[in-house]
């Protein structure tokens, strides 16, 4: 007969085991129970051409005795891109949403409202500015990117409300990651490691090459290491229980083979303790494969990663899809849509070690033989025309305002608050417009763009039991 001890050491691996299964179970999706829109042609609260989710951060959630009802925010980008960037003063909206529970077979219709917008300022109150990036402004902390009007150049892709009402938004021109008041002045800004850093002739030159009016181009036009242009912090998310903040890049670092787009696909995450948001201590870095897919001639592509979420476990969820496909632009048909669980457990910790510096981890895309990489396992595929079809959309032809469109860059995740399914929660996915209407007005101009697309948001059902 065993001990004592011996049968608690023996329960407790089994108990280990069990925990380790039970935390490689995917969440099952129950299917699209919800979509809402806004008009393409809506203006904000400063008159000017609403642009929708590049990032979301969802602020109260609750279960009516209809349906449910909540609110977020919402972060548009750095415009609409016209012949280059333009002095649009990038900015936050809040939303709301409502909708009834679905009846089966159908997704219900949401309500969306816009119910304010805010702007993005530095530290002196100056607005934050579109415009890209044409030299280094060293008045707000860090050397940060700086436009020809002398404000910071931000281009912002995601958006995570802390407890005190303060918000952390990540950036793609940097790339970096800045802490705002709740009213949205900033307080701090973080810069990533050495490697991630745009590097021209040796020099910082944080240049995305899409130059505002009468600006120069940079010199070489992409940079040499660090991230590619418009390829910076796409996705963040924050576990509060954990305090730790965690971004990915869009795809890989220029020395990781991010110079082409076929072997782009070794992309990084940081993780930082952000228990004090204004001193950010990074924990830890890994390599994370984007998904591949294979285009109608066969040739092999890479998914670009466009948001990251938490859920309630801890766990994270990476959204990626392709280009160039979808309503507002040329193609009808996506390829890639998809919410993957992004699974850091036996990856390598990169962090601190000379892969932060300029030697590279994935050179030519081929993964250093002494790292592991992160893990994907598919949640939501987007494209699924089953599902689309509950809401009468589709993805594919024919090519009109019930396909969807092609960016979808923005994620949350709250509580189903089912008592008969406590581990239930809804996710929701918007869409990137870019502005598209053809009722354009920004930055003092009319603009008319080739289609109206929509704001759209999808509400998926998860299961994590």
């Amino acid at each position: 007969m065993k001990s004592l001890s011996s049968l608690s050491i023996l329960a407790a691996a089994l108990l280990t085991s069990a925990m380790a299964c039970v935390a490689a179970d995917l969440p099952v999706n129950k299917g699209l129970v919800a979509v809402g829109r806004l008009p393409a042609d809506l203006q904000d609260s400063f008159g000017e051409t609403f642009g929708s989710g590049s990032g979301m951060s969802v602020l109260d959630w609750k279960k009516t005795d209809k349906g449910y009802e909540g609110s977020f925010l919402l972060l548009p980008d750095r415009g609409y891109n016209v012949e280059g960037t333009t002095d649009y003063h990038t900015r936050v909206n809040a939303l709301s949403i409502a909708f009834a529970a679905p009846e089966a077979g159908k997704a219900a219709t949401a309500e969306l409202k816009l119910r304010k917008t805010f702007l993005l300022t530095d530290k002196a109150g100056k607005p934050m500015t579109g415009l890209d990036s044409v030299a280094i402004n060293k008045d707000n902390g860090p050397e940060l990117p700086g436009a020809s009007t002398g404000a910071v150049s931000l281009d912002p892709e995601a958006i995570v409300r802390l407890s005190d009402g303060s918000l952390m938004i990540s950036d793609e021109y940097g790339p970096a990651i800045y802490h705002f008041t709740a009213e949205g002045k900033l307080v701090s800004a973080t810069l990533p490691p050495q490697a991630f850093l745009p590097m021209r002739k040796g020099v910082l030159n944080f240049s995305s090459n899409n130059p505002g009016l009468g600006a120069p181009k940079p010199d070489p036009e992409d940079p040499e290491t660090g991230r590619q242009n418009n390829q910076g912090f796409e996705g963040m998310a924050l576990n509060p229980s954990t305090h730790e903040l965690t971004v990915v890049l869009q795809s890989a670092l220029r020395q990781d083979g991010g110079d082409k787009k076929s072997t782009r696909f070794n992309t990084r995450a940081l993780v930082y303790d952000a228990t004090d948001p204004d001193a950010l201590k990074l924990k830890a870095e890994y390599v994370v494969p984007l998904p591949t897919f294979k285009d109608k001639e066969g040739k092999t592509l890479v998914a670009a990663q466009s948001e990251l979420a938490v859920l309630p476990d801890g766990r994270l969820l990476l959204l990626s899809r392709d280009s160039n496909n979808g309503w507002g632009v040329k193609g009808d048909t996506s390829l890639y849509r998809r919410v993957d669980l992004l699974d850091f457990t036996s990856a390598t910790n990169i962090a601190g070690t000379d892969f932060d510096g300029l030697k590279p981890v994935a050179p030519k895309g081929q993964l250093d033989a002494s790292v592991t990489p992160a893990k994907l396992a598919t949640v939501i595929d987007m494209n699924d025309n089953a599902e689309l079809g509950k809401a009468g959309l589709h993805n594919g032809a024919p090519h009109d305002a019930t396909d969807l469109s092609e960016k979808w860059e923005s994620m949350g995740v709250v509580p189903a608050l089912d008592p008969e399914h406590p581990k239930d929660v809804l996710v929701l996915i918007a869409n990137d417009n870019d502005f598209l209407t053809t009722k354009g007005h920004q930055v003092g101009a009319d603009y008319k763009a080739d289609a109206d697309v929509d704001t759209m948001v999808l509400v998926y059902r998860l299961s994590l039991d």
